[in-house]
């Protein structure tokens, strides 16, 4: 499996942490875990299972078992644990630095790092930016489009249309995220958010036309950046006598990277406006989020309707 990275400048920047020391290399040096960690055991001695890779948080538990110690005491438990490589440590709530602390991580080289939140507040920050900037990822050729708050993936083979029917989307109100080439993130066990490749964000291919710049033409209002993956929509050439879902009660799903996603196959051929069933497929789908299936309900009166037949 590919191993992703990113900057613990970008991080520090994003969340706004105080520098309180950074080495000369602070702009080299990357984060490659998701997981943070709370020091605790470590500072008390216990280094089975330690994980050097992931940010180091000091709330006040930390802050407090240290206070309790003499200076060299205190030296000595943070110099081991310090040794032991740490990626960078960050200290919640504005707690005092101990100068102990900036002594050791000049010492081995570790940026120490400070922010105003609880410990619990920062924690949750740093994993959720570090969830999405290191997610798995993989790419998809297909149009990547937000209707009715539903991020729709559009796939299809190459010329069916699909470029065709985002950009009448957009016409329509809807935002365009990504065209040709999707990218997807697993940010969770079961969370998909697609985004386009900076290259070609905002732009849309339209065979006989050319690059079209959806931005400049239709306005911001009429792209996204990213969007959570709700539904998929694949679109293929009408086949004579293939059997179509005409009362939607089997549901089917397309597995990405171990998540699910709701699929449905719409068949092409002249006449069928695409934008619309894709919009009715959006809404559809929202509304069996919400609780609603009208193939359900549908087939709930049918049977009763049968019934009441049988008894007369």
């Amino acid at each position: 499996m590919e191993k992703y990275s990113v900057a613990l400048s970008s991080i520090v920047e994003e969340l706004k942490l105080e520098k309180i020391y950074v080495p000369e290399n602070f702009e080299q040096i990357m984060v490659y875990k998701k997981e943070v960690n709370r020091p605790g055991l470590q500072l008390a001695g216990f280094f089975d299972h330690y994980d050097n890779e992931r940010i180091q948080i000091m709330g006040k538990v930390e802050y407090h078992y240290l206070l309790d110690m003499t200076s060299q005491e205190r030296q000595k438990r943070l110099d081991d644990f310090f040794g032991k490589g740490v990626t960078a440590l960050v200290i919640s709530s504005n707690l005092e630095v101990f100068p102990e602390v900036v002594s050791s991580a000049e010492k081995y080289v570790v940026p120490v790092l400070r922010s105003a939140d609880t410990t619990s507040n920062i924690m949750g920050a740093l994993i959720a930016s570090l969830n999405v900037s290191l997610a798995e990822r993989m790419t998809r050729h297909g149009v990547f489009v937000e209707c009715y708050g539903e991020g729709i993936l559009i796939l299809g083979d190459s010329g069916i249309g699909k470029s065709e029917a985002a950009i009448e989307l957009v016409k329509r109100g809807h935002r365009l995220i990504a065209d040709d080439a999707v990218e997807i993130k697993k940010v969770s066990a079961k969370t998909l958010v697609g985004s386009a490749p900076e290259l070609i964000r905002h732009y849309i291919e339209l065979r006989g036309i050319g690059i079209v710049d959806v931005r400049r033409i239709f306005g911001m209002g009429s792209v996204k950046l990213t969007e959570k993956i709700d539904m998929i929509i694949n679109l293929e050439l009408w086949q004579q006598g293939k059997f179509y879902e005409r009362v939607g009660m089997d549901t089917e799903y397309t597995n990405i990277m171990g998540i699910d996603i709701p699929t449905t196959t719409i068949p092409v051929r002249p006449g069928r406006n695409l934008a619309v069933v894709i919009e009715i497929a959006a809404m559809n789908n929202r509304q069996k989020k919400m609780g609603y299936n009208t193939a359900v309900e549908f087939n709930k009166k049918l049977m009763g309707q049968l019934s009441d037949d049988s008894d007369r």
